[in-house]
């Protein structure tokens, strides 16, 4: 596992995005939980590239923490790097083969950050249901949905209008 470090979101900006599949779930954070300054995501850094990219530009002035891991063996890694860098809320990447959307490696980091009482988000209901606090994007049909159950357990707010799951 390699950690990547904390990027800016402006300094990937320069980078080629893919159409804005987190447009939508950026605005719900920035509304929902604005004191998150930093943001992570677990993923195959180089496999998606695209995704991590059009996630930082939908979130400006965030700090976004990839952790990079290459298989599900790494993801007890990751948590350990997260558990000591405190991110604010870890987005899942839903097309990610590591810790996408409805992994076993998925529903195991949004165990460890509940624990820790970190929000998991996700751009699929198919998250939402796992235990992401919030979803909103392509996979939720452009609809808001909220995990109260989730919010709960990490002490986040859930998105005002949400949809509950």
């Amino acid at each position: 596992m390699k950690l990547v470090t904390l990027l800016s979101a402006a300094a990937l900006l320069t980078a080629p995005l893919t159409a804005g599949d987190y447009d939508a779930l950026g605005k719900a954070i920035k509304r929902t939980w604005p004191q998150c300054g930093t943001i992570a995501v677990v993923c195959d850094a180089s496999a998606s590239k695209g995704a991590v990219d059009s996630l930082a530009s939908a979130l400006p002035g965030v700090k976004l923490m990839v952790v990079d891991v290459k298989g599900p063996q790494e993801v007890g890694k990751a948590v350990s790097t997260l558990g000591a860098r405190k991110p604010d809320a870890v987005i899942l990447l839903a097309g990610d083969h590591v810790a996408g959307d409805g992994s076993s490696a998925a529903s195991f980091l949004i165990q460890r950050m509940a624990a820790a009482k970190v929000p998991t988000a996700a751009t699929t209901e198919q998250g939402v249901k796992q235990g992401a606090v919030m979803g909103v994007g392509p996979g939720t049909g452009g609809r808001l949905l909220a995990n109260a159950k989730a919010a709960s357990a990490t002490g986040a707010a859930i998105p005002q209008g949400a949809v509950q799951l």
